[in-house]
């Protein structure tokens, strides 16, 4: 009998050291993969898990790790920031408004957990921020004008081997000197100041402020016409990729540049084949874009429940797996994976000219 309880002794305390791995293996490798406002809420479940949570190397871990889009930012031209979560359990911001910031600002891009808005004042500045962690920097003011809806890109890519973000902000603006023209700046924050490409686009229309899409070194906007133009940075070089008329959104699916439309009731998804088909002969076969998905939305929201589609719906977000488009009654998710609706809570104005919507990943990151 003895002999028995002393087994029972040494199996308990075995089985008290497997729990202990368990749990530091789920401390250490499964935190870093989750979103900022479910990482606020575990540091409650027990001071080591505050404690680690808190770290500096946790937020790095996790801005690194966490890339999943969370929500969308929403602001149409007078009122304030307004925050659309995916998932209010898991995903959300403290100050959606943005009140933190010195004054108040129009948001113009976003990328993996950073957010660039521009103040309302005279002075029209440029911030960075963070809206979890309520941490933002002023940036100096660039050597051109420009104007007052700037075609910005922001471009995030989180290093496992740079602990401060290093991040670039890239405009689109009309050419001071030159009609029908634009020209290309670009803030690094590396280097803390603003640089004038030589390049200029000559032929030019006007951007869409809102449309501008960062894949493998090259932004590419729309024209509120119809077209698309790019630049890339490495080569320094801009050209038109498109003539036809769009009435979609681009985005980024599987690593390429994604053209999102809705057009007859059916919603397509293409995907940038080929980027130098302007240079081919006129006869040329070489398709720019292969169809990859086209989806009757009719009668998949009527099915859904969703009510009855319209011809006029607007695209307003596309990336990843995940699309978002406006409807008379509200926005709709649509999942390229699993090819399911659904619905989103929160309004979007009438005219999307003048509304902002911007998908956001919540991160930790630090500024």
């Amino acid at each position: 009998m003895d002999r028995g309880r002393r087994l029972n002794k040494i199996t308990a305390n075995k089985n008290s050291k497997i729990y202990m791995d368990l749990e530091d293996i789920i401390r250490e490798h499964t935190l870093p993969f989750l979103p900022a406002k479910s990482l606020y809420r575990f540091k409650g479940v027990c001071r080591d898990w505050k404690l680690q949570i808190s770290t500096p190397f946790l937020a790095h871990n996790q801005s690194n790790s966490f890339h999943n889009c969370s929500g969308f930012f929403c602001q149409s031209f007078s009122n304030p920031p307004s925050f659309i979560s995916l998932d209010e359990n898991s995903y959300g911001v403290p100050d959606p408004s943005l009140l933190f910031l010195p004054e108040p600002v129009y948001i113009r891009s976003s990328c993996n957990g950073l957010l660039c808005c521009q103040g309302r004042t005279h002075d029209k500045a440029y911030y960075i921020c963070n809206p979890v962690t309520k941490q933002w920097k002023k940036l100096p003011k660039p050597n051109a004008d420009h104007g007052s809806n700037p075609a910005l890109v922001l471009i995030f890519e989180p290093s496992i081997l740079n602990f401060v973000a290093g991040y670039k902000l890239i405009c689109a603006f009309s050419s001071a000197d030159f009609e029908s023209a634009c020209e290309f700046e670009i803030y690094n924050s590396t280097e803390g100041s603003w640089r004038i490409f030589g390049e200029i686009y000559f032929g030019a229309e006007e951007l869409k402020p809102k449309s501008g899409v960062h894949v493998n070194g090259i932004i590419y906007w729309l024209f509120d016409s119809g077209g698309i133009v790019l630049f890339d940075l490495t080569m320094q070089r801009s050209q038109r990729l498109h003539h036809g008329h769009i009435n979609g959104c681009l985005g980024v699916m599987n690593g390429k540049l994604s053209l999102v439309t809705v057009c007859n009731e059916t919603l397509t998804v293409s995907v940038l084949s080929n980027t130098y088909t302007n240079t081919m002969a006129m006869n040329s076969k070489v398709k720019a874009w292969d169809t990859k998905l086209s989806v009757n939305i009719k009668n998949r929201l009527e099915l859904s429940g969703f009510g009855p589609a319209y011809d006029r719906r607007s695209v307003l977000y596309a990336s990843g797996d995940l699309i978002v488009i406006r409807g008379v009654r509200g926005l709709y998710s649509f999942n390229t994976k699993t090819q399911e609706f659904g619905g989103l809570r929160g309004k979007a104005d009438h005219d999307d000219r003048y509304i902002v919507f911007i998908g956001y990943v919540n991160s930790l990151v630090d500024i």
